[in-house]
């Protein structure tokens, strides 16, 4: 497959971060179907994450992968632990692929990396290697979150942030456009945080990451911000110092 670089902006926008990492959930890539992969969401996202690269701004990714397996669903129907996050690490890569080709098709260049080798289809990670794809402005994507059981996206999305030397976490929600003190799908006199502490999410249990997630963006003073993945621009919007979100940080 050829592809052309990524056109450059006229005038190339101001924004605070220079390299971001950006994780998605699963759930994000199915649309209101229920499960699998929806391509005209995936496009639609792919679209948000073109109109950052433009900006000139380094992106990684990191998607989950529960809209076709989640490991801690299957350890909870009788599967093996190990086994079931295995097969949820499996999930993401097929979901690192679908964005890829997305991405690609728009132009942009782009690496899937993972953490368990099958050099067939993606990049093993090394962390030199992904760094200067980032610095030739190629989207990384991680995948097979760390490579280990019993550790969620959310904390390889983390680790990888930290490893990469990115500026920020943005956390790209369904249907919430921050962080609430209580869930307002259910709630509707729930309060939403314009900044709020990592301390602060951990005691209130506000179910931003897991908390070994927090933990480590917290002693690596990395911010996380949270915002809504259903407005178009968002992304973009945020990045330019507009739109709704929470900034979580120290």
């Amino acid at each position: 497959m050829t592809l052309s670089p990524s056109p450059e902006p006229a005038v190339r926008p101001q924004t605070a971060y220079k390299r971001v990492m950006l994780k998605i959930s699963g759930e994000a890539l199915m649309g209101d179907q229920g499960f699998g992969l929806h391509p005209p969401t995936v496009q639609r996202i792919a679209q948000e994450v073109k109109a950052v690269h433009d900006m000139g701004v380094e992106i990684c990714m990191v998607i989950g992968g529960g809209n076709i397996f989640r490991g801690l669903q299957g350890s909870a129907q009788g599967m093996e632990r190990t086994t079931a996050d295995y097969m949820g690490m499996l999930a993401t890569v097929m979901n690192a692929l679908a964005m890829q080709s997305a991405l690609e098709g728009l132009g942009v260049f782009c690496r899937v990396i993972t953490a368990i080798r099958m050099d067939e289809v993606a990049e093993p990670y090394i962390r030199r290697r992904a760094v200067r794809h980032l610095e030739k402005k190629r989207v990384c994507i991680f995948a097979a979150g760390t490579g280990n059981p019993y550790f969620t996206t959310d904390t390889a999305a983390t680790l990888r942030a930290n490893e990469m030397a990115c500026e920020a976490i943005f956390m790209g929600k369904n249907g919430v456009d921050g962080v609430y003190d209580k869930d307002p799908k259910m709630h509707a006199d729930a309060v939403r945080y314009d900044h709020v502490s990592y301390d602060d999410v951990l005691a209130k249990r506000l179910r931003v990451m897991d908390a070994s997630a927090i933990a480590l963006a917290r002693d690596n003073n990395l911010p996380l911000i949270v915002f809504s993945l259903d407005e178009p621009g968002g992304f973009k919007g945020i990045l330019a110092g507009e739109g709704t979100y929470t900034k979580v940080q120290g």
